[in-house]
């Protein structure tokens, strides 16, 4: 017998079941109770859902808009709702609590365990067709709420409406709702267990959001699966040249729209397409890099703190855009790689934070689950379900857009739980230490998922300590990921660079020392956009000197750069030379390219690009320690730094030599590895780039039987001022 509190409780939007109530019921008496809560109808009517035709009236049981028919049997054909509204509209209407759960066994059990690969597929909104009905079935984990609802411009964001069923064994609230399509704007309306309603909750695993300052969830479709690429396999390999172009897409190059503040519009997914992908290929970049592109409300984060990390950013277009655009970079041969953000979330009250009125995705205490320096909330990855949204997150973007790799922020913030914490302010772990070990686990298991599931994608840590073993694999004890960006390199060699060259001598260590650790991991050597922000200056303006001198210096600060062992990344930007620091809020300074000094450093960077990528001594021994062999790395007294690198093959080898001082060196003596023909193939003081054109005559340098530097054979080299050289041996 229902119950006049069930009844209220379905009409006030607090009943935790309703699919106890609502929909088709069998009596005792055999026949069947159909019930629906449809606030403001007039009148509301059965019919059959097959021919339309009238079956039975519905009597209101409660002024707030609660029906109720009792039929003889379960219509054959099944029934629908026939509505008529105050405003004289009608409309007939299929009844959510006639349908059956939505998630299977299987999908609960692993939920439940926090094994589901591929969370995405289960939970979200996802349209489909139930029992020859279309519409969207919508799911979301909640274990503590007391009640959650769908809410949206289909039920006019009316919480009594459509309240969901839980599936208790996984925590997690379902619903179909029939007649729901793409482009339908919701959100989840979530009663505590206190019973107090929380501010309606954006859908963790919603495939698209809304622009900002708006914060719905919008039902999109699945992108389908993109299939595993052997070609990207290779291309993403430790022996293969890689050189990222790291692209903030608000920014890069914005288009003219007569907006008031001159900065004008972002472009779309297709526009990017049309005009990024082309000019990273002429450069002769390898693969792109994309700061954050997950859903994030605030733009001065550049991406760095999302909440919708299953959505691409509505700020370019729709998702189906992005899926043109990573198809576009592999139609170029650019491989593509996202920042992607586990580190942390932001506070908004639309997002993950405090998601059912308990600390779902955060460490309930702050010393645990609370960041000082970003004011943003840290993942409890000690929870299963936390590191399965996570983990399938990673696999959604690898899987379902096809993007090459995942290079994953701030890993060191998670790695240690005193990070940026005085003592008192952390907790340590069950053994007394520092170290995260959920953390360590995660990242363990989230590389161990993509090594199985897309051995044809990369993993790439920014991480700033001396972590041990980070680019190793996990069954030798790392931490798994294919690469980590080399920060103590970065730091310590644009230390030297920015010193006055008088006084590099004392400091000729700085340059040298990223060799003593270089092969202790896969290194990236990372120009990134941290480098030219928040008072660090640009590349450009960190050089010391006049105008003259810093484009030299930057010039042969590249030089070093692509002849150095590891692989390659150089923000937006730098490539160009850029004199002001990076502004997310407009376009990349262009015009500077009229200017010869500018487009010297672009010309340069391209050439160094293509050479590297057709020079396997550049780039096919980067971890090895036979791929790289000092000549000369004690002449601090003149700043200069002679070193080979070697290709797989014995007889590959590329000789660069840095004079880090305004002086040329003319006659310099430098010991090769090998008699023959040494010929110049970069000059980073050629006019063509804006140098001073000062060099070996000819480019070409015959190695004679003179022992120097510990070789049996030597050149004299002509050493530019401020410039590297390149030269490439012949037999």
């Amino acid at each position: 017998m229902l119950k006049l509190h069930d009844i209220e409780k379905i009409c006030h939007g607090t009943h935790a079941d309703p699919f106890s109530v609502l929909g088709p019921h069998g009596q005792p008496d055999g026949r069947v109770a159909v019930r629906v809560f449809l606030p403001k109808a007039r009148k509301v009517q059965l019919v059959d859902a097959l021919t339309g035709a009238h079956l039975l009236d519905m009597v209101q049981r409660y002024a707030a808009g609660f029906f109720e028919a009792v039929l003889a049997d379960r219509p054959a054909d099944g029934y629908r709702i026939h509505v008529a509204w105050p405003d004289g509209n009608q409309g007939t209407l299929d009844d959510p609590y006639r349908f059956g759960p939505v998630l299977s066994d299987l999908d609960i059990w692993l939920l439940g365990e926090g094994n589901h690969l591929r969370p995405y597929e289960v939970l979200g909104s996802i349209a489909v067709t139930v029992d020859g009905v279309a519409g969207t079935r919508f799911a979301v984990w909640a274990p503590n709420a007391m009640q959650v609802s769908v809410i949206g411009d289909f039920n006019i964001w009316d919480g009594r409406r459509h309240p969901m069923r839980l599936r208790r064994e996984c925590g997690v609230w379902e619903l179909f709702l029939p007649n729901i399509g793409y482009g339908a704007r919701y959100k989840y309306q979530i009663r505590a267990a206190d019973g107090h309603v929380l501010p309606s909750r954006a859908d963790p695993y919603a495939l698209q959001s809304e622009m900002r300052p708006a914060t719905a969830s919008v039902v999109s479709a699945l992108p389908p699966l993109v299939p595993a690429s052997d070609a990207r396999k290779r291309a993403n390999a430790l022996d293969a040249p890689m050189s990222i172009y790291e692209v903030h897409l608000g920014s890069w190059q914005r288009i003219a729209d007569g907006s008031n503040d001159g900065h004008g519009r972002w472009m779309n997914w297709d526009e990017l397409a049309d005009n990024l992908v082309p000019y990273a290929q002429d450069m002769g970049f390898t693969h792109l890099e994309l700061l954050p592109i997950s859903e994030h409300p605030f733009d001065g984060s550049w991406g760095y703190q999302p909440i919708g990390l299953y959505s691409p950013t509505s700020r370019f277009g729709d998702a189906q855009g992005f899926v043109r655009f990573v198809a576009r970079c592999h139609a170029a041969g650019i491989g593509l790689l996202l920042d992607w953000v586990p580190a942390h979330f932001p506070t908004d009250a639309h997002g993950l934070g405090n998601f059912d009125g308990t600390h779902l995705y955060e460490y309930a205490d702050p010393r645990e689950g609370f960041h000082n320096d970003w004011n943003t909330l840290i993942y409890n990855l000690g929870r299963t379900e936390v590191c399965n949204f996570l983990i399938g997150n990673g696999l959604y973007w690898l899987e379902r857009y096809g993007v090459d790799g995942l290079r994953v922020d701030a890993v060191a913030s998670m790695l240690y739980r005193d990070y940026s914490r005085k003592e008192g302010e952390w907790i340590p772990n069950v053994h007394g230490g520092r170290e995260n070990l959920e953390t360590i686990s995660f990242l363990k298991r989230m590389n161990e998922v993509v090594g199985v599931q897309r051995p044809d994608a990369v993993t790439l840590a920014e991480e700033s300590t001396a972590f041990p073993a980070v680019s190793r694999p996990t069954y030798a004890g790392g931490l798994g990921f294919h690469y980590k960006w080399n920060m103590g390199w970065m730091h310590d060699t644009l230390a030297y660079m920015a010193r006055d060259p008088v006084h590099r001598k004392h400091h000729h260590g700085e340059m040298t020392f990223g060799l003593v650790y270089a092969f202790s991991e896969n290194f990236v050597l990372p120009i990134s956009h941290d480098e030219v922000v928040h008072g660090k200056g640009s590349m450009l303006n960190k050089m010391p000197g006049d105008r003259w001198q810093k484009f030299a210096n930057l010039r042969a600060y590249y030089g070093f750069m692509f002849g150095h062992p590891g692989k390659k990344l150089l923000f937006m930007g730098c490539e160009f030379g850029q004199e002001r620091e990076w502004n997310h809020d407009q376009s990349l300074d262009w015009h500077l390219l009229d200017d010869p000094m500018h487009h010297g450093v672009q010309r340069l960077l391209r050439d160094l690009n293509h050479l590297y990528r057709n020079t396997p001594a550049l780039y096919s021994q980067d971890f090895v320690a036979g791929g790289f062999e000092w000549i000369e790395h004690n002449d601090a007294e003149r700043s200069v730094l002679a070193f080979v690198r070697h290709g797989n093959q014995a007889d590959t080898c590329m000789v660069i030599v840095c004079n880090f001082t305004p002086s040329a060196h003319k006659g310099y003596r430098v010991g090769v590895p090998f008699a023959g023909t040494y010929v110049e193939r970069i000059n980073t003081d050629s006019v063509h780039y804006g140098g001073s054109n000062v060099g070996t005559p000819l480019g070409t340098a015959t190695a004679q039987a003179i022992g120097w530097h510990g070789k049996s054979h030597s050149v004299l080299l002509d050493l530019p001022p401020l410039a590297t050289v390149m030269f490439e041996w012949k037999a």
